[in-house]
């Protein structure tokens, strides 16, 4: 079977932007949730959802801070949750199953970046890989009921070109016998959020729930990159000398509309039918990196380089991501996990 990992042709570029890709979508009647929704392109997502009719509900682990960056904005419903603590999930899929409504749209944006030294939960698993990936992993699986009752829903997971930097080394996922290194960590966490939309996709495509994921680019002015210094910031080649984000859109220097987009077309877009488990960039489906193209990869080759690894795709992989994902979550039900670790999941990847 030939890999569905090609452009379709969407009518979209890498300076589209969540106007653009919402224009002519109606989501009244859809209930949407979105991780990180109340900062940066979670922030710009859900906004555009909103204003597209969907009831978006923001889960927060800052409550005030969410209705400060939410305020003015209609139909936005705020729930307490944390992704570093699996309670705080359960208590908040429970919530929202108890409700009785379908989800049409999960967006996955949360996540956290470069984190400077070797950090642990309080289950001792690695936080970027905790937070970036297991938490989703528990979330969405928790929310399978109500993503199938919508008949035709979507999860979309937010990753990064810094996949590239790292496939899930499943023999030491937390750096126990190898040395960390922040973009490691992170690189492996985006690779899972691939991995996770290839395994959930295999699954759930009977069921109507189609799932994505994508690179949204490189956008300066959120939180996410706050663990980089200025002087990494100027080698990467994203600020400019007087520390402005430098705006190229065809180099992937894109503003905070022009990043959302893409996911917000992943999760919106009708021309995706019939779709899933594809890597997104630019609001286009990527391309797989040739073989011939691999190396090591820098974070400044991220301006200069598209596509997706295939080992990123790889339905094997997938498939041991699950099963390992299962097996540190406990099985099902997760609601009697330990662990009640404290950090931060904001942001957007």
């Amino acid at each position: 079977m030939p890999s569905p990992q090609h452009p379709i042709e969407s009518g979209f570029n890498a300076a589209s932007t969540t106007q653009d890709v919402i224009a002519g979508i109606d989501l009244r009647g859809k209930t949407a949730i979105v991780t990180g929704g109340y900062a940066g392109l979670g922030l710009e997502t859900t906004r555009t959802l909103a204003a597209a009719g969907a009831a978006v509900v923001v889960p927060a682990r800052d409550r005030q801070k969410a209705e400060q960056a939410l305020r003015g904005i209609d139909r936005v419903e705020i729930e307490a949750m944390d992704l570093i603590d699996p309670v705080s999930i359960d208590a908040f899929a429970d919530r929202f199953l108890a409700s009785g409504r379908p989800l049409h749209i999960l967006v996955n944006s949360a996540g956290i970046m470069a984190l400077p030294t070797l950090t642990l939960d309080a289950r001792g698993f690695e936080y970027h890989f905790a937070t970036n990936h297991l938490g989703h992993f528990q979330l969405t699986t928790r929310l399978l009921p109500a993503l199938r009752q919508a008949e035709g829903a979507r999860v979309v997971s937010v990753s990064a070109w810094a996949h590239r930097q790292s496939d899930v080394v499943f023999d030491d996922p937390f750096f126990q016998h190898r040395e960390y290194q922040p973009m490691l960590g992170y690189g492996q966490s985006k690779t899972a959020n691939i991995l996770f939309a290839v395994g959930l996709d295999a699954r759930e495509a009977g069921h109507g729930v189609r799932a994505f994921s994508l690179h949204p680019g490189s956008i300066v002015s959120t939180d996410l990159g706050r663990n980089f210094s200025r002087e990494q910031l100027l080698a990467f080649g994203v600020i400019d000398a007087a520390g402005q984000p430098i705006l190229d859109p065809q180099r992937q220097l894109k503003t905070v509309e022009q990043g959302a987009a893409t996911q917000v077309w992943c999760a919106t877009n009708p021309r995706l039918a019939g779709l899933g488990g594809v890597y997104c960039e630019n609001v286009e489906v990527a391309r797989l990196v040739p073989p011939e193209d691999s190396r090591e990869w820098g974070s400044d080759d991220s301006t200069r380089k598209l596509g997706v690894m295939p080992y990123a795709v790889d339905p094997a992989a997938a498939d041991r991501l699950w099963a390992l994902s299962e097996n540190l979550l406990g099985g099902r039900p997760m609601n009697a996990m330990p662990g009640n670790g404290t950090g931060a999941a904001c942001g957007s990847s």
